[in-house]
């Protein structure tokens, strides 16, 4: 039995048990229990009639004045924190409950190896099930939230905290929230920004998506890292954690479920929105100071865009280099699309496994060496398996903004959007693909181009929303296909 003496917040030491040699994580969550237990131990002795030092008023004789701070009383929407401000003092403060009503209700996660996560609810109340997944992105989570490649998903966020600034009308990727639940260390209570329109909680509420807060998001992430992303179930109406496992252990899983019939849409339309002059990127001036001169407008260029659950961004993408953009569902055949007599063809981003999506497949195989084709993520993986190779599911997946990548054509290293949890068999790649682009983290494929017609893919997101802007380029090279032809 090992020992370990620590002091919190005053001059008294406390002890703390361990029984053999603690980890970093036990020795962290032990200290928080020990703060946790002075602090409730300091407030039963305040409220013993302990003395209290005399400070302002009193400390100067006089009678406390009309406004001095009252104790709250228990029905008011406000919950009492007691912390610690230095040089062995403290003081209560008040804090807002979410929604500014009343007291925070539990939830609860379980993954179906039997792990529960115990926190507070946030958002909408209910019961959910999806992949348990997570993302490593510091911003953006309203592009996350509607994302439509989250689909039956419930994503962890690793910052620590999210929501601090807000909910606006013009980050949104698709037309609803898509994901099944979100997890959170910490849903911020103030939403700081010139643009905001509300808080994520209410956001979340009005959207019908569940949430749950306080929970070690850490020792999460570094579960499914280990062992992979596991089905789970997030619910703020069933406390019985057997009954959470149970449901988890029997829930659907991701892998062989169409999920792009969930997010397509249901019928063609036009789509003529160009990106923000905020999402413009600005002109970069050479060595000597000099900006470039502007680009000539290009010829008009007609392109349909198969949607398997298509973020918005991409669209603006393609219309601001100067193409009239139609949008058809994900199940539209070859024939379909060859009837609009498009100049090009764009294949999009979709949610979960490619392999049932045999429709599309055929669809993209009917379409190569007929049109340019460009693909991004669920496109890029149906490209492929329309030209011979196969797809495999990634342990734990890649999601997030800071996914280096590198271009095998210049050398260069991108650093990247990400979200996906299958990635094209680099085994099973036919002779007359090309690997143009490769992940640094685990080698896997990244980039696809066909050796001789004009077809490319990419695994990660160059539209960019939320950022980084690094891949943006790639837009550019579909331009100059279509331009070729």
């Amino acid at each position: 039995m090992a020992e370990a003496s620590v002091r919190l917040g005053g001059t008294t030491p406390h002890s703390l048990h361990f029984q053999g040699e603690p980890s970093v994580d036990e020795t962290a969550s032990l200290v928080s229990e020990a703060r946790r237990a002075k602090a409730k131990q300091h407030r039963a002795k305040r409220g013993q009639g302990w003395p209290r030092r005399a400070s302002g008023w009193a400390a100067l004789g006089s009678p406390t004045p009309q406004f001095a701070p009252r104790r709250v009383p228990p029905h008011e929407p406000y919950q009492r924190r007691h912390v610690w401000i230095g040089l062995g003092r403290s003081k209560t403060v008040r804090i807002p409950f979410p929604g500014g009503g009343t007291p925070v209700a539990s939830a609860a996660l379980a993954l179906e190896d039997g792990t529960v996560y115990v926190g507070e609810s946030f958002g909408a109340t209910g019961t959910v099930s999806g992949e348990v997944c997570f993302n490593t992105s510091m911003t953006g989570y309203q592009e996350i939230l509607t994302d439509p490649s989250y689909r039956g998903q419930i994503l962890t966020m690793t910052a620590a905290e999210i929501g601090n600034y807000g909910i606006n009308a013009e980050d949104v990727e698709s037309g609803r929230l898509q994901m099944a639940g979100f997890v959170v260390r910490s849903a911020s209570r103030i939403a700081s920004n010139f643009t905001s329109t509300g808080t994520l909680h209410d956001y979340l509420a009005a959207a019908g998506v569940v949430g749950i807060q306080g929970i070690d998001t850490r020792a999460l992430v570094r579960k499914l890292r280990s062992q992979g992303v596991m089905t789970g179930v997030l619910s703020s109406e069933i406390h019985d954690h057997k009954q959470l496992v149970a449901m988890a252990s029997s829930a659907e899983s991701l892998v062989g479920r169409d999920m792009v019939r969930e997010v397509m849409p249901e019928a063609a339309r036009d789509w003529s929105d160009k990106l923000d002059a905020w999402a413009e990127p600005l002109p970069q001036p050479s060595i000597g100071g000099e900006l470039p001169p502007a680009a000539a407008e290009k010829p008009l260029k007609h392109v349909v865009a198969l949607d398997y659950g298509m973020k918005w961004n991409i669209a603006r993408h393609l219309a601001s280099r100067n193409c009239r953009v139609t949008v058809l569902p994900g199940s539209a055949s070859a024939d379909e699309v060859l009837a609009l007599s498009p100049d090009g063809v764009f294949l999009s981003n979709g949610p979960g496994d490619p392999e049932p999506l045999t429709y599309a497949v055929e669809t993209v195989r009917g379409l190569v060496g007929k049109l340019p084709i460009f693909g991004i993520c669920l496109g890029h993986q149906l490209l492929a398996q329309a030209c011979g190779a196969k797809t495999f599911k990634l342990k734990f997946g890649h999601r997030g903004g800071n996914q280096p990548v590198m271009d095998l054509s210049t050398g260069t290293v991108e650093i990247t959007s990400q979200n996906h949890g299958f990635a094209v068999e680099e085994e099973s790649l036919p002779a007359d693909l090309e690997v143009t682009h490769r992940n640094l983290n685990d080698g896997t494929i990244e980039g696809l181009r066909h050796r001789t017609l004009p077809a490319a893919s990419v695994q990660y997101h160059p539209e960019a929303a939320a950022g980084p802007h690094d891949s943006a380029y790639l837009f550019d090279r579909f331009r100059a296909m279509l331009d070729a032809v």
